[in-house]
């Protein structure tokens, strides 16, 4: 079962494979488990219809800090509506590079400010794919990496990671590496498990980056929510020899409660953040101007906010945990980044995944996502 705790989010997990999305005529039909569902019986249909809690989205139930939301009020009563360039979202996100990882970013050639970070890895993927080159993920993995690489014309390979502690098996993820392979994505800290790669990994995955000649393209839209002590987050990018093969992608939306402003952005080496911006400019022209605008405000939050943030999800998760752990669900693995918490049906629960999820909206009014959703592989 995947659980958020920033709403929080659940989504009871049978390990399986993964939901896929077909069109037929008008409806929109899920296969899971190798059986079809209509949209209609999907949870976020549900939740609508029933009045239901929706834990089945990654957003905070908490509102944005007021300071931001007041500077997207002023930028939109200062008309800042139209078509905008935010330039200083760069200089500012090249700052936080330098402080966070020690990388020198060129705020005016190595930065793409994007329609959030979906649009970013959307964007990277029509940017560096070829029609049938192969991109690495690591399984159980976010299902929108798979919709972007295929629309690109990539060819999904997928790594599956080692549960309950999610673990990088070297053989595994050198296995998956062919003459077609041009990229790799990483997501940590993880969705949905909560996984924060260590040094160990990240250094075996770089190496094998810089030997195989891959792009690593990375999504760290939680970089600011990691538990472990305190520890700072580590950018893949940071490691030696790395950054020039890399793309980071984040956003403002998950540091800053701000999910439905959609801006984000995708920082690489200069040629490739060119083809982003250029891509970017053809399918959405521009960020929203008013939240971009109410971005610099964001980005320069000093240090506490970010302590507090960290200590406000950490109490959330305790919580979470404990009440998952009191009525019979399994978690064998502490998130220790993200805002999810991936946990096992309790033994007495006969139902698989999905079946658990559409009696969970009916008996409980709560709104969860079955974890098969988020698997590629057996």
């Amino acid at each position: 079962m995947l659980s958020s705790f920033a709403s929080p989010d659940v989504a009871p997990s049978s390990a399986s494979p993964s939901g896929k999305q077909s069109r037929d005529h008008e409806d929109v039909v899920y296969e899971i488990h190798g059986e079809l569902f209509s949209d209609e019986i999907m949870p976020w249909k549900q939740s609508c219809r029933r009045n239901a809690i929706n834990l089945a989205e990654g957003f905070p139930d908490f509102p944005a800090p007021p300071n931001i939301k007041a500077a997207a009020v002023s930028a939109i009563t200062s008309d800042f509506n139209q078509y905008r360039h935010v330039q200083g979202i760069c200089d500012l996100v090249a700052d936080k590079m330098k402080q966070m990882h020690g990388l020198d970013v060129d705020p005016v050639t190595d930065i793409a400010i994007c329609c959030g970070q979906t649009e970013a890895f959307a964007a990277t993927m029509f940017a560096i794919l070829n029609p049938g080159d192969e991109v690495i993920l690591f399984d159980p993995c976010f299902e929108t990496y798979e919709t972007c690489i295929l629309m690109a014309g990539g060819v999904p390979v997928y790594v599956a990671l080692e549960p309950p502690y999610w673990r990088v098996d070297e053989v595994k993820l050198s296995d998956a590496f062919t003459a077609k392979t041009k990229a790799l994505v990483l997501n940590s800290p993880h969705n949905p498990t909560g996984k924060v790669f260590n040094m160990e990994e990240l250094q075996m995955i770089a190496g094998y980056c810089i030997t195989k000649d891959c792009i690593a393209v990375t999504d760290e839209v939680y970089e600011h929510i990691t538990y472990e002590n305190e520890k700072p987050h580590i950018s893949l990018a940071s490691l030696p020899e790395m950054q020039t093969r890399s793309i980071i992608t984040s956003s403002l939306s998950k540091t800053y409660s701000v999910t439905g402003w959609r801006v984000g952005w995708a920082i690489g080496p200069s040629c490739i953040a060119f083809a982003i911006r250029n891509i970017h400019a053809k399918i959405t022209d521009s960020a929203p101007a008013p939240f971009q605008e109410a971005a610099l405000t964001a980005l320069k939050s000093p240090p506490e906010y970010y302590k507090s943030l960290r200590k406000d999800y950490e109490g959330k998760r305790d919580f979470v945990l404990k009440l998952l752990g009191d009525v019979g669900f399994q978690v064998e693995f502490m998130p220790m980044g993200s805002f999810f918490i991936f946990a096992a049906l309790p033994d007495t629960c006969k139902l698989m995944d999905v079946e658990f999820v559409e009696e969970l909206i009916k008996e409980a009014g709560v709104v969860a996502v079955p974890g098969c959703g988020f698997f590629h592989t057996d």
